[in-house]
C-alpha cells in the first residue's frame, strides 16, 4: 500500500515539475505548442520507466520547434487574439446576436486549446505539426468525454491561478497529464 502511494505521489510530483518546465519554455508564447509536446513526451517516458530528464525535455523542445511548433504557436496566438477582439467588440457595441457570437467565440477558443493539447500529446520527433493538428481537431470533436477531461485540466489551471497565480505554473503539468490520459483512454481497447 505504501509503495503504491509513493508511486502515485511520484507521478503527481513529476507532473508539477514538468509544468514548471513547460511554463519556462513557453515564455516566448510562440513556443507553447513545442513546450507542451516536450512536456507530454517527458511524462510519457517517465510513466513508461524510460530515461527522462531536463536534457531530454530540451531535446524534445528543439525537435518540436523544428517540426513546425513555432508556426503552430503563431497560428494559435493569432486565433486567440481574434477571439479576444471579437469579445471586446461584442461587449463594446450592442449588436444583435452579440451574446451568441461571444459564446461561440469562447467555445471556439476552448476547442482550439483542446485541439492544440491533443496534438501536442500526439507529437513524436518524426512528425510535423501540420500532420498532427487535423486529426487532433477531429479527436477533440469525436471524443467529447476525453475533451471534457482536458477541459477539466484547464479548469484546474484556472482555479489554481484564481487561488494563487504562481500555482498555475505547476498546474500546467496536470493539464498535460489529463490530456495524455484522454489520449490513452481513446487508444485503449474497449473491455467487454
Amino acid at each position: 500500500m505504501r509503495a503504491r502511494f509513493l508511486a502515485r505521489f511520484g507521478i503527481f510530483a513529476e507532473c508539477l515539475l514538468v509544468g514548471v518546465w513547460i511554463a519556462v519554455a513557453a515564455l516566448p508564447l510562440v513556443t507553447l505548442p513545442a513546450a507542451l509536446a516536450a512536456g507530454s513526451s517527458h511524462l510519457r517516458r517517465w510513466t513508461g520507466d524510460e530515461e527522462a530528464g531536463l536534457r531530454l525535455f530540451a531535446a524534445d523542445l528543439r525537435g518540436a520547434l523544428r517540426g513546425g511548433g513555432w508556426s503552430a504557436g503563431l497560428g494559435y496566438g493569432g486565433v486567440l487574439a481574434l477571439v479576444g477582439a471579437d469579445l471586446v467588440f461584442v461587449r463594446a457595441l450592442p449588436v444583435p446576436g452579440g451574446r451568441a457570437a461571444g459564446t461561440l467565440a469562447i467555445l471556439t477558443a476552448i476547442w482550439l486549446t483542446v485541439t492544440l493539447l491533443r496534438a501536442a500529446t500526439a507529437w513524436r520527433p518524426d512528425l510535423r505539426w501540420r500532420e498532427l493538428l487535423g486529426p487532433a481537431a477531429r479527436r477533440a470533436l469525436r471524443d467529447p468525454a476525453g475533451s471534457l477531461l482536458v477541459v477539466c485540466g484547464l479548469a484546474v489551471i484556472a482555479a489554481s491561478a484564481w487561488f494563487s497565480a504562481p500555482l498555475a505554473l505547476p498546474a500546467i503539468g496536470i493539464l498535460v497529464a489529463s490530456t495524455l490520459a484522454a489520449e490513452r483512454r481513446l487508444a485503449a481497447p474497449a473491455v467487454a
